[in-house]
C-alpha cells in the first residue's frame, strides 16, 4: 500500500476515535451531573477531565502520524520485503535485442509488456505492469496469460501479486 493511501486510513481511524472520545465524555458528564452532589468540587470531574485530555492527546498523535504519511513521506511502498523479493531474482543478462525477432510476431500490447518486461531487467511484479500500462488488471492478465503460452514469459506468486519473469 502506498504511504498516502495508509495516511488517509490512519486519519480516518482517528476520526472515529474522536467521535469515541466525544461520545463517552458527554455519556461521563451526564453520569456525573446527575449522581454528584458535590457541585465542580465532585473528584469524578476531575478523572472526566483527566481523560479526556489523555483521549486528546492519543488523538492528536495520530491524527499527526496520518497528515505526515500523507503530505511528508515519500511515495514508496511500506513492504520492503517485496523488494528484496525482486532483487533476489532479477536476471542481469537480458536485453532488448535478444527478443527482437520475437517481438515482431506479437501483437501491439503484447509488445508493450513484453517491452516493460524487458526494460525493468526480466523481472517485474504484475501490479507494476497495470500501473505503467493503465490497463485493466482483467486485461494485462490475459496479455500475460498469451506470453506465457508463447513460453515467453513465467509467472510466480508472491504474497498478494504475481511476480512476472522473462524466461531465457
Amino acid at each position: 500500500m502506498k504511504n498516502r493511501i495508509v495516511g488517509y486510513f490512519v486519519i480516518g481511524i482517528a476520526a472515529l476515535i474522536g467521535l469515541i472520545i466525544y461520545l463517552f465524555n458527554h455519556a461521563l458528564t451526564t453520569i456525573v451531573n446527575t449522581s454528584c452532589s458535590h457541585g465542580t468540587t465532585c473528584p469524578m470531574w476531575g478523572t472526566i477531565n483527566f481523560q479526556t485530555n489523555i483521549s486528546l492527546v492519543i488523538l492528536i498523535l495520530i491524527l499527526l502520524i496520518g497528515l505526515y504519511l500523507i503530505f511528508l513521506s515519500k511515495e514508496e511502498v511500506i513492504v520492503t520485503k517485496i523488494k528484496r523479493v525482486k532483487e533476489q531474482i532479477t536476471p542481469k543478462h537480458v536485453t532488448k535485442k535478444n527478443y527482437e525477432k520475437v517481438m515482431e510476431s506479437l501483437d501491439d500490447e503484447e509488445k508493450k509488456l513484453l517491452g516493460l518486461i524487458i526494460d525493468s531487467e526480466g523481472t517485474i511484479f504484475q501490479s507494476d505492469l497495470v500501473e505503467k500500462t493503465k490497463l485493466g488488471k482483467v486485461k494485462v492478465t490475459r496479455i500475460l496469460d498469451r506470453l506465457e503460452g508463447k513460453d515467453l514469459i513465467e509467472r510466480k506468486r508472491r504474497g498478494m501479486t504475481n511476480v512476472v519473469i522473462l524466461k531465457h
